[in-house]
């Protein structure tokens, strides 16, 4: 099945090198995917796992790499994975964060959209906070 997909993107002034390495230290989601992390992340048997607005969820990045390829799944408590990608682009001195937001099965058009301003929001967090 093919679901719909919005890419959404912020330009960061700062190397992608920071930005990689801090988006892809879990401990951090809380500081600026707030859609996904409100409490602090916690490392449990080997998982991070956090109290997130869809409950108790354990996140997974992919592997490190020198790509900027920042994918991660977040399985939620009814046992669903479901997989995000994102990515990390080199632009100039700076880099572009893209987040690519899937609309679920069953997802309305309303929840659809919410989801995707909650990532923007979440990107611009990220963006503030990488720029201080």
């Amino acid at each position: 099945m093919v679901h719909e997909s919005i890419h959404v993107s912020t330009t960061i002034e700062r190397s992608v090198g920071d930005v990689y390495r801090y988006v892809s230290n879990a401990a951090n989601l809380a500081s600026w995917a707030a859609g996904l992390a409100q409490q602090e992340v916690q490392l449990v048997d080997g998982q991070w796992v956090v109290d997130s607005p869809m409950g108790r969820v354990v996140v997974t990045f992919a592997p490190p790499n020198e790509f900027g390829i920042l994918d991660h799944d977040v399985t939620l408590p009814t046992g669903e994975t479901v997989r995000n990608p994102m990515r990390v682009i080199p632009n100039g001195g700076g880099c572009d964060v893209v987040f690519t937001v899937r609309r679920g099965t069953g997802a309305s058009e309303a929840e659809f959209a919410a989801d995707v301003a909650t990532v923007t929001a979440d990107l611009a967090r990220l963006r503030a906070l990488m720029e201080r």
